[in-house]
């Protein structure tokens, strides 16, 4: 069973940055399509980013250019770089590999 954990959320003001990390307990991040989810309360969860096996990225229209994601293989670890958050980018951030999610970090903007 892959297990998948997420860190890095926390409270930033709307400007500000983070960097959410995922790490896989399975040693394929290379091979694998790696996306993150974001849900606020009483919202659907949604797309926000993807890196595919051969490192191709795709992001939601309105996180381009402001959110990156990377990965680190030797680490199993996928990236979220998140530059110039907003108050709507407040929500809870999932990382998911084939069809596995991991519990969640939170990420509050305040204004």
């Amino acid at each position: 069973q892959v297990q998948l954990v997420e860190s890095g959320g926390g409270l930033v003001q709307a400007g500000g940055s983070l960097r959410l990390s995922c790490v896989v307990s399975e040693r394929t991040i290379s091979i694998a399509n790696i996306e993150w989810f974001r849900q606020a309360p009483g919202k659907e969860r949604q797309f926000v980013a993807r890196i595919t096996w051969t490192a191709s990225t795709y992001y939601r229209d309105s996180v381009k250019g402001r959110f990156f994601i990377s990965r680190d293989n030797a680490k199993n670890t996928v990236y979220l770089q998140m530059n110039s958050l907003k108050p709507e980018d407040t929500a809870a951030y999932y990382c998911t590999k084939n069809g596995y999610w991991g519990q969640g970090t939170q990420v509050t903007v305040s204004s």
